[in-house]
């Protein structure tokens, strides 16, 4: 990669127009869908740039989980309120211009650590994902996230495992440091 990266969110300045992780509905998002999402306050987009191009990107969103669709096991321990909170990371792709460069972790990171962040202010069980294909089900996996038993290809990563993630500093955090090229 050339030039500086850094994770901001979606503005009018950012070029949408020339990006593509060849999965035509996140693509479709991002260039036609993303700043209405913005306007009407129903996702936070956040895109990785260097203020030319826009490497990948992702969204956060608010969002509640149905008790009886969470692990048993997990759910005796939560509540009997019928709805969970949570935040949902709606979309998240890189560029194909940018494969096998780190993209998605340098996302999914961010991601969490903003989601972690706000659930001290405003509570979130999990972070929840909805994986698109057997591809995005086993990169999710990789970090933890587990699988709903009743809701095909939903994923969940709780809170605590968030905090222990990031507990001893072990993954730098993106947004704090600028991405150079190698």
């Amino acid at each position: 990669m050339d030039g500086d990266f850094k994770i901001e969110p979606l503005g009018s300045k950012h070029y949408r127009a020339a990006f593509s992780c060849g999965k035509q509905p996140l693509d479709n998002y991002l260039k036609t869908q993303a700043r209405k999402a913005i306007e009407k306050n129903l996702a936070a987009v956040f895109v990785y740039t260097d203020g030319a191009k826009i490497a990948g990107y992702y969204t956060l969103s608010s969002f509640t989980v149905k008790l009886d669709e969470i692990p048993e096991a997990l759910a005796k321990k939560l509540t009997k309120t019928p709805l969970v909170p949570a935040t949902l990371i709606g979309r998240l792709a890189r560029n194909i211009e940018f494969r096998g460069q780190g993209i998605g972790e340098i996302l999914l990171i961010d991601a969490l650590k903003k989601a972690y962040r706000n659930s001290k202010e405003v509570a979130s069980w999990a972070v929840i994902v909805d994986a698109k294909d057997a591809e995005a089900v086993a990169f999710y996996k990789r970090f933890g996230f587990v699988e709903f038993p009743t809701v095909e290809a939903r994923m969940f990563l709780p809170m605590i495992s968030i905090a222990e993630l990031f507990a001893d500093n072990s993954v730098p955090d993106p947004a704090a440091t600028d991405v150079h090229s190698p």
